[in-house]
């Protein structure tokens, strides 16, 4: 399977829009991560304020990759990794001050139109709020270790036909 990499489109009345991201926006992103998994990571008495970031710089790779802004100001990122004949939703990132007013949902549903009916696969922390925006998009547990939920949203019937093109690689 292969990825389209071409710049999805926000909704026509959305207060944000999609960009491409290259590595040097790693940094940026990474205190993205480290303020929107705070509170998740704090509540599994996780929070490491230099791995937080390290982790993120250590797998990020733009080429599969998106960041949000608003008012030209990065607040977010997703990811959607081919892998086989499935797609991981990685790095769903959103600072806090922009959760709650729809543009999670708004992103997931276009990362799943993208996947064209294919499987998607996640993995989200234990007791993470981002949990109940997965299962209202119809995500379900896979397996979960103490730290992570491991979710999966099956194919649709039928098969649904990928849309991607080309793999997550720069040309």
């Amino acid at each position: 399977m292969s990825a389209n990499l071409e710049v999805p489109r926000a909704p026509e009345d959305a207060v944000w829009r999609f960009r491409s991201l290259t590595i040097h926006d790693g940094p940026a992103l990474a205190e993205v991560r480290a303020a929107a998994m705070r509170p998740s990571l704090e509540r599994l008495g996780r929070y490491d304020d230099t791995r937080v970031r390290q982790r993120f710089l250590d797998a990020f790779d733009p080429t599969c990759a998106w960041g949000m802004e608003r008012d030209g100001r990065l607040i977010g990122c997703v990811a959607l990794r081919p892998e086989g004949d499935e797609y991981w939703l990685e790095h769903f990132l959103l600072l806090p001050e922009h959760q709650g007013q729809g543009i999670g949902s708004q992103v997931l549903a276009i990362m799943l139109q993208r996947a064209g009916g294919a499987t998607v696969r996640l993995d989200v922390l234990q007791r993470s709020e981002a949990r109940a925006l997965y299962d209202r998009f119809g995500f379900e547990v896979d397996h979960e270790d103490p730290v992570d939920v491991f979710m999966v949203r099956a194919a649709a019937v039928g098969g649904g036909h990928p849309t991607p093109r080309r793999r997550c690689r720069h040309p």
